[in-house]
């Protein structure tokens, strides 16, 4: 098949350093040079979806021939055209005739795309098998030492993290990820090495599909009870990802999370039976944790948009500093997960430290949009109470340090457009986002945005506006936001714009409105 890379020269692997080599397979083939014959000719439904548009990009990095459709023009469809996919706008059954040939497989996420689209239907009467994009992500990771981070929240953070300090360290990990890494502008790639990180997506149970050397969960919390139904069947799946795990892998958990916690008492006397070794991070006082510590965080210290992280590893008695680009303690927590996850590849741990400093953020966590009239505008993707909460506290303690630091006579506000994502999210959830949400100074709440679902009855932004104790504006009407928050704001507050919906885009109208008005001195 063309598209074949070329191997690269071999480097000779050396002590406390991830191979850099190009990975053979036991035929002495390039890992992953030559596709799946089922994944040789590609039709994605929903290509410029984040996890779809990942899956493609390996997909044309490897030789295959990809087509696909999207409702709509996107910076990502733009991207994998200019790569070599063919992609059309709109749902067609004829879509499916965009290769020559036609595909040899559909792939798709019934997520975002009902069985009903005309694509599927079409496949489904041309038996053309339908497969999801968990499973294609499987037959990627074939052949490569795989590290995979799950968990509720911090998972796109994580993973990002643990990709660029591999990459500093001079591995060439090929990688699938939720958001756009900063540094490399893209989320995901094909690389050259053995390695393969990807987060691990429990929304929908497809975590199991995947067979890791190295395990991160980060944190497990209540969250898509519209699939699980209970409590019970959404934390069964993290322990039954956990035993997934063959003998010499490695199960990284935060013990300061109760969820991740109780994870580690389940499943770490099975597991370390078996040969798989269970290592914990967290802070305070640790020493009753029912696994080996393996990072301790002793101190975290705001610092610009960014923080000062003192932390032990496990076996060391000397502190050790990192310096991140990236705001909140929950960042910091990260990182020690990132590091113990990069560790286990034999990397060198000064240099995953200097990796880990510089980490510049994801697309879409608190990512800096634009300043106007001495007002700061970020955005972030956080759309559940825990996530609400860790942005909005690092937002205030970034306010609070810049006033004891002097940079202004007073502190500044933390303004927050918040968008709920998913009515049965809000329903369930409404009284706790009002709580995370009055952590801000000022709170503007819009309507739902539904993606896949159906509005339910009373359930919209007003329901979680009911439940916030600061000064909250419910606003139903996107295009009067950027005008109602340039009102709102003043000079050294900040402002995030909040949701995994379309509030994205009011950033920038945001800095219009602040741009239009009278310039105003600093407080």
């Amino acid at each position: 098949m063309s598209g074949q890379r070329p191997e690269a020269e071999a480097e000779r692997d050396q002590p406390g350093r991830p191979s850099t080599g190009t990975a053979v397979n036991a035929a002495g083939e390039p890992v992953g040079s030559a596709l799946p014959a089922e994944l040789a000719r590609v039709h994605m439904v929903g290509i410029g979806g984040a996890g779809m548009s990942g899956i493609a990009r390996i997909l044309l990095a490897r030789g295959g021939a990809v087509s696909g459709s999207d409702a709509r023009e996107s910076r990502g469809v733009l991207s994998l055209r200019a790569r070599g996919a063919q992609v059309r706008i709109g749902h067609d059954a004829d879509a499916l005739d965009l290769l020559p040939g036609g595909p040899t497989v559909v792939v798709t996420t019934y997520a975002a795309i009902p069985k009903t689209n005309p694509e599927l239907v079409e496949a489904n009467r041309r038996s053309i098998p339908v497969l999801m994009r968990p499973t294609v992500l499987a037959a990627l990771m074939r052949g490569h030492k795989t590290l995979l981070v799950s968990g509720t929240h911090g998972k796109t953070s994580t993973t990002s993290m643990l990709i660029v300090s591999l990459q500093h360290c001079g591995a060439d990990p090929s990688f699938a990820v939720g958001g756009e890494l900063n540094e490399a502008g893209t989320n995901a790639h094909h690389g050259s090495g053995d390695i393969f990180v990807a987060e691990a997506d429990e929304s929908d149970g497809s975590l199991l599909q995947y067979d890791p050397d190295v395990a991160v969960v980060t944190n497990i919390e209540s969250d898509h009870l519209d699939y699980f139904g209970t409590d019970e069947a959404y934390i069964q799946v993290f322990d039954d990802f956990a035993d997934r795990l063959a003998p010499g892998g490695l199960l990284v958990v935060c013990l300061d999370d109760p969820g991740s916690l109780a994870l580690a008492e389940r499943v770490a006397p099975r597991l370390t039976e078996r040969g798989v070794q269970v290592l914990g991070y967290g802070s305070g006082d640790l020493t009753n944790a029912p696994v080996p510590v393996g990072a301790r965080l002793l101190d975290w210290q705001p610092r610009d948009v960014g923080g000062i992280v003192e932390f032990q590893l496990g076996g060391e008695t000397t502190p050790r500093t990192v310096r991140l680009s990236v705001p909140g303690r929950h960042m910091a927590l990260n990182a020690l997960a990132a590091l113990l996850a990069a560790r286990a590849t034999g990397a060198d741990i000064d240099e995953i430290v200097q990796g880990l400093e510089g980490f510049g953020g994801v697309h879409r966590r608190f990512q800096f949009t634009g300043r106007e009239n001495g007002v700061r505008v970020f955005d972030d993707y956080a759309h559940h109470p825990t996530e609400v909460r860790a942005v909005l506290e690092a937002a205030a303690q970034l306010v609070a340090q810049e006033a004891r630091d002097g940079a202004r006579i007073e502190r500044g506000r933390v303004i927050v457009v918040f968008q709920p994502h998913l009515y049965s999210r809000t329903a369930t959830f409404a009284a706790e986002f009002g709580t995370a949400l009055s952590l801000a100074d000022e709170v503007v709440v819009l309507d739902v945005y539904g993606a896949r679902e159906e509005p339910l009855p009373g359930v919209n932004g007003a329901l979680v506006a009911q439940s916030v104790t600061k000064p909250v504006h419910y606003q139903p009407d996107m295009s009067k936001v950027g005008r109602q928050v340039a009102a709102l704001a003043q000079p050294g507050d900040v402002v995030i714009t909040m949701g995994a919906g379309d509030v994205t885009m009011l950033g920038n109208q945001i800095l219009d409105g602040l741009r239009a008005r009278p310039q105003q001195g600093s407080r």
